[in-house]
């Protein structure tokens, strides 16, 4: 069953928040732990780029290009980046893009 968005943020907030008590706590975590902690931040934030990956694909040329455009004009990040993100390589990566 595929995750919503709403599952797969979620999940990547919850890695992310487990992070952080690593941070403030490192001493009360195990190096398993720590490492599972790792992992999951990997995987939620690859689940999500994915997604985003396999709905940006159902795009139509057009609607792509302008998305990619405004991506790039807002400032967050570059069209080069966002173009490398969504549609250079592999649709379903196993690292997120940094």
């Amino acid at each position: 069953m595929r995750e919503d968005w709403n599952q797969l943020e979620a999940r990547e907030d919850h890695a992310y928040f487990m992070a952080e008590l690593v941070d403030m706590s490192p001493e009360s975590f195990t190096l398993e732990e720590k490492r599972k902690i790792l992992d999951d931040m990997i995987a939620s934030s690859s689940a999500i780029e994915n997604r985003m990956r396999e709905d940006f694909a159902k795009l139509d040329e057009v609607t792509q290009t302008r998305l990619l455009d405004s991506l790039g004009a807002s400032g967050c990040r570059d069209r080069d980046w966002w173009y490398r993100m969504l549609m250079d390589g592999p649709v379903h990566r196993e690292f997120p893009t940094i």
